[in-house]
């Protein structure tokens, strides 16, 4: 067998299942927990927007200052952004402090 012939065949196959392949980015929202209710629509539009397009998501609660002596208000924001996405979205990890902001992964659902 000529080798030239293989290694076309090669790069053709790879090629091939290069373009088969669906790359998942992860977009990530950031929010405060101070946020007031038409800012928390936007961010929750942006959500499902992205989780119809196929991307997972990062949802991240920064605490600035002295919010960080609160962090239950993040996780109300977090139990209602959750509902909010309910329909598109499955939490994939639940909330959890990093530094001074509260984070959740939010990835789409499967309609097979």
């Amino acid at each position: 067998m000529d080798y030239g012939k293989f290694c076309f065949e090669k790069s053709k196959r790879e090629k091939e299942a290069k373009k088969n392949q669906k790359v998942i980015e992860i977009k990530e929202i950031r929010m405060s927990s101070t946020i007031d209710t038409h800012d928390f629509n936007t961010k929750v539009n942006q959500a499902v927007k992205f989780l119809q397009g196929g991307d997972k998501l990062k949802v991240s609660v920064r605490f600035r200052k002295r919010t960080v002596a609160h962090p239950q208000f993040g996780e109300e924001l977090l139990n209602k952004f959750k509902d909010a996405v309910a329909e598109v979205g499955v939490v994939d990890k639940p909330s959890k402090m990093e530094g001074r902001s509260l984070v959740m992964f939010v990835s789409p659902k499967n309609n097979k």
